[in-house]
């Protein structure tokens, strides 16, 4: 897509409806070992307007405290996080052109009135890995940018089933989703969207 930073690739239709609805079915039995919270941002304490969980090893979790970071526990159980599906692990493959494998999920659950602010991740230590992320329900309108917050940004439509990839030069582009377009998939029973991304945390050894 014109405009984007080398590395960014949108993937559209990439996952058909029976992966996506195999993928749906993966995901609610991690929330159900690890349920969704609400994270706050660091040092103001203000509540995210989405709902959040991860899979694999370790989680990305903020707290006002402590702010931004991974841990292998879910903050509010104190359990370990649940295993990774399958079916992630075959994505990241695929798609992601890196020989070790992915070491977080982060589940988002956006309601229909949810949005996300223009930010990079960079809390990973391996940048040389890809973000991965997947799309699943209502489609949104994602924002992506360049490496300064002040860039200009350009968005385009995400659709239930479709990938981005942040790679490359666009690894730690800012990026973020304006809204959520209601009523754009039948295939979350009560709407909104889940959008999954998978990251790389450790260098590579």
């Amino acid at each position: 897509m014109p405009g984007l930073l080398n590395g960014i690739r949108h993937l559209p239709g990439y996952l058909d409806r029976a992966r996506q609805e195999a993928l749906v079915e993966a995901i609610r039995a991690v929330v159900a070992e690890a349920p969704l919270y609400v994270p706050v941002m660091p040092g103001t304490g203000k509540p995210m307007s989405v709902r959040m969980t991860n899979c694999g090893p370790l989680g990305w979790v903020t707290d006002k405290e402590r702010g931004y970071r991974y841990q292998p526990t879910h903050p509010a159980t104190g359990r370990p996080w649940p295993d990774m599906p399958q079916q992630l692990l075959d994505i990241w493959n695929d798609v992601s052109g890196y020989d070790k494998p992915p070491e977080a999920c982060l589940v988002n659950f956006y309601s229909d009135d949810a949005r996300m602010g223009l930010h990079q991740d960079k809390d990973e230590q391996d940048l040389q890995a890809p973000v991965v992320s997947v799309s699943l329900g209502n489609s949104c309108l994602f924002r992506v940018g360049g490496l300064n917050r002040n860039d200009s940004t350009l968005s385009f439509k995400l659709s239930s089933g479709d990938l981005v990839v942040l790679g490359g030069e666009g690894r730690l582009c800012f990026h973020g989703v304006d809204r959520i377009h209601p009523a754009t998939s039948t295939l979350l029973k009560n709407g909104g969207r889940i959008n999954l991304t998978l990251r790389r945390v450790n260098p590579s050894a």
